[in-house]
């Protein structure tokens, strides 16, 4: 395994609300480079520089994937995961046999 990669993906959201695995430092540092300039907060410096470390061997690529997931969160991003949403189509399905 590269020393960059993350041991779990990221999943962001986008385009268009597609998701998208960020699964490296390398990904991560390329879709906080795409962020538009007047969008840009310290949480994205904060991810910027970390992912920057890490692509450095500076520091752990975990804790640059904990910074940008952190970003991700805080720019609404991050992808639903796939679990909780068949969980609540289940529950609503289960709601509709039972009336």
């Amino acid at each position: 395994m590269k020393p960059d990669m993350f041991r779990d993906p990221v999943t962001i959201l986008v385009g268009l609300g597609f998701p998208a695995e960020v699964r490296s430092a390398t990904e991560a540092y390329r879709h906080l480079c795409e962020w538009p300039v007047r969008l840009r907060d310290n949480a994205h410096a904060v991810a910027f520089n970390a992912c920057g470390a890490a692509l450095r061997g500076e520091i752990e690529a975990e804790t640059a994937r904990g910074l940008f997931a952190a970003f991700a969160e805080k720019h609404d991003l991050l992808a639903p995961e796939t679990s909780a949403i068949a969980a609540s189509r289940l529950r609503r399905d289960r709601v509709r046999h039972i009336r």
